[in-house]
C-alpha cells in the first residue's frame, strides 16, 4: 500500500471511529462504513495466516457485531474487527449472524468467517493427525487448539486424558473387547503406533478424549489390521504386530521422500538379518524426548557425539533389534514399506545435502563413509 493509501485509509478510520464515538448512527454511519469497506476490499478475501488449525469461536445470543469482531480479532481470527462490522453492515448480514459455537481457522478469509457465522447448526469438527507424530505431539496439540472446548486457565481436561490414556494403554471408557490388538500388548505398553494418522470428525460440543481415541483406534483396525493378516496368512512376514509398527514407524520418520519409503524399510530389514544393529537416528531422537529449549519433541540436529549418552532400549545405536515399541504414528505407506520392502543389498543410507529429503544408498560401511564425507562436505 502506497503512502497516499495509507494516508487515506487513516484518515477514513479516524472519521469512522469518530463517528462511532459520537454515535453516529443512520445513513452518514452506514455511509462511512461503505467507504471504509471499498478502502479495504482487497483485504475481505485474505487470511491472517496460512495456519489450518481448528479455532472454536463461541457467539452469546444477542451479540453485537462489533463485539463479534473484536472476539475475533482477539482469537486471532482476523485483523481488522471495522472491516468485519462494515462487512456485514453493508451487506445487510448483520441479523444473519447466527449465536452458538463454529470451528473457525486463521486460514479462513473474513468473507469465509461471515458465512461460517450465519450457519451456527455445524455439528461437527475436523482434527487431523499427521503421520509421524507421537502421541505427546497429538496431545499437546488438543490442548494448544482447545480441540474439546474445555481449556479453563489454560489447562484442558479432556487433553489432559487423552495424554494419560495414551500413555499408560488405557481402554477407559471404550470397549476393550474391539480392541483385541490392544489386549495384546506387551505389560507396560502405551498406545504408541496404534493410534491412527488420519482425519477425523467429532462432535463440535462435547467432545471426549474418548472420542478421539475411538476414532483412532477403530480405523487402525479397519486400514492396518486387514494387511498385517494378510502378510501373515500368505507367508510374507512372521513378524508380530508390535515389531512391524516399530519398523514402520521409523520408516516414517526416515522417509521424507515417498517413493522411499520401501527401499528404507529393506535396509532395516536387511541389518536385522545381518545381525547389524539399526542405528536409527529417529530411535535417539524419540529417547530424548521433549527438547525444553528448542520447544520441540524431535531433537534436530542431533550430532553423533550424543548418541551414546542416550541410555534407553529405544536407542538401537547402542542396543541391538527392535526398540521396545513404536517411536510414532506409521501412516498405511509406512506399513506397507515394512511389509512389501525392496529387495535390495543395501545397509547404510544418508541423507543428500540439497534439501530433497532424498538419501543415497551404500552396501558396504566403506562406501557409505565415502559417501558421508562426499556429501556432508558439499563435493
Amino acid at each position: 500500500m502506497g503512502a497516499a493509501r495509507r494516508l487515506a485509509s487513516f484518515i477514513l478510520l479516524s472519521l469512522l471511529i469518530a463517528s462511532i464515538v459520537a454515535g453516529c448512527s443512520g445513513g452518514s454511519g452506514e455511509r462511512m462504513l461503505n467507504v471504509y469497506l471499498k478502502s479495504n476490499q482487497d483485504q475481505v478475501n485474505r487470511a491472517v495466516s496460512v495456519d489450518e488449525r481448528p479455532v472454536r469461536f463461541e457467539v452469546a445470543p444477542g451479540t453485537p457485531a462489533r463485539t463479534i469482531g473484536a472476539n475475533l480479532v482477539a482469537a486471532g481470527l482476523i485483523k481488522d474487527d471495522l472491516l468485519f462490522e462494515a462487512y456485514v453492515r453493508v451487506n445487510g448480514l448483520a441479523n444473519r449472524l447466527e449465536a452458538g459455537t463454529f470451528v473457525l481457522s486463521p486460514a479462513m478469509t473474513l468473507a469465509e468467517i461471515v458465512d461460517a457465522l450465519q450457519h451456527a447448526e455445524a455439528a461437527s469438527i475436523t482434527v487431523t493427525i499427521p503421520e509421524g507424530w507421537r502421541q505427546e505431539q497429538t496431545a499437546d496439540y488438543l490442548a494448544d487448539s482447545d480441540l474439546f472446548g474445555d481449556a479453563l486457565e489454560g489447562r484442558s481436561v479432556q487433553s489432559e486424558r487423552y495424554r494419560e490414556q495414551a500413555t499408560n494403554g488405557d481402554l477407559s471408557g471404550l470397549d476393550p473387547g474391539r480392541y483385541p490388538f490392544i489386549q495384546e500388548l506387551p505389560a507396560g505398553s502405551s498406545l504408541e503406533g496404534y493410534l491412527f494418522p488420519a482425519t477425523y470428525e467429532l462432535p463440535a460440543s462435547g467432545a471426549t478424549a474418548t472420542d478421539l481415541l475411538a476414532r483412532q483406534l477403530d480405523s487402525f483396525a479397519l486400514q492396518v489390521l486387514p494387511l498385517y493378516r494378510d502378510a501373515v496368512e500368505s507367508g510374507r512376514t512372521q513378524m508380530s504386530l508390535h515389531t512391524l509398527l516399530a519398523l514402520a514407524s521409523i520408516v516414517e520418520r526416515e522417509a521424507v521422500v515417498p517413493s522411499e519409503r520401501p527401499a528404507i524399510a529393506g535396509v532395516y530389514l536387511n541389518r536385522l538379518a545381518a545381525g547389524m544393529r539399526l542405528e536409527a537416528d529417529p530411535t535417539v531422537q524419540y529417547a530424548m524426548g521433549y527438547q525444553e529449549e528448542a520447544d520441540q519433541w524431535w531433537k534436530s540436529p542431533v550430532f553423533l557425539s550424543e548418541y551414546s549418552a542416550v541410555d534407553s532400549p529405544y536407542n538401537t545405536y547402542l542396543y541391538p533389534g527392535v526398540p521396545p515399541g513404536p517411536i510414532a504414528s506409521p501412516g498405511l505407506s509406512s506399513v506397507q514399506a515394512v511389509l512389501n520392502p525392496d529387495e535390495h543389498d543395501f545397509y547404510y543410507f544418508v541423507a543428500l545435502p540439497d534439501g530433497s529429503g532424498g538419501h543415497v544408498f551404500a552396501r558396504t560401511f566403506e562406501e557409505h563413509s565415502e559417501n558421508v564425507r562426499r556429501y556432508l562436505s558439499g563435493e
